[in-house]
């Protein structure tokens, strides 16, 4: 998942403000931080966000979201690929 700094400067291209506040709670707790990011609690997390932040924090916290799940599933695709070249080349198929 990409650093704070990265979610930061995406929110300061995509918005103009870095919703610091946002990004810390969702990745600056490590016994929170899975819980944060649980895609079955986006409603739950985002109405608690909307409130907080207005409509702007809440499109952030799901960019954030978005954002992670993205570079969690590349993620599991390099290593996919990986695994099933390794496994061809092995084999002597390439």
């Amino acid at each position: 998942m990409p650093p704070i700094e990265k979610h930061l400067k995406k929110s300061m291209d995509a918005t103009g403000r870095e919703f610091k506040e946002i990004h810390e709670w969702i990745d600056g707790d490590p016994a929170k931080k899975a819980e944060r990011h649980d895609i079955t609690r986006i409603y739950e997390y985002g109405r608690m966000i909307e409130e907080q932040y207005g409509k702007e924090g809440l499109q952030e916290y799901i960019r954030h979201i978005h954002d992670d799940v993205k570079a969690k599933f590349e993620h599991l695709q390099h290593d996919l690929e990986k695994a099933l070249g390794d496994t061809l080349a092995y084999f002597g198929v390439k």
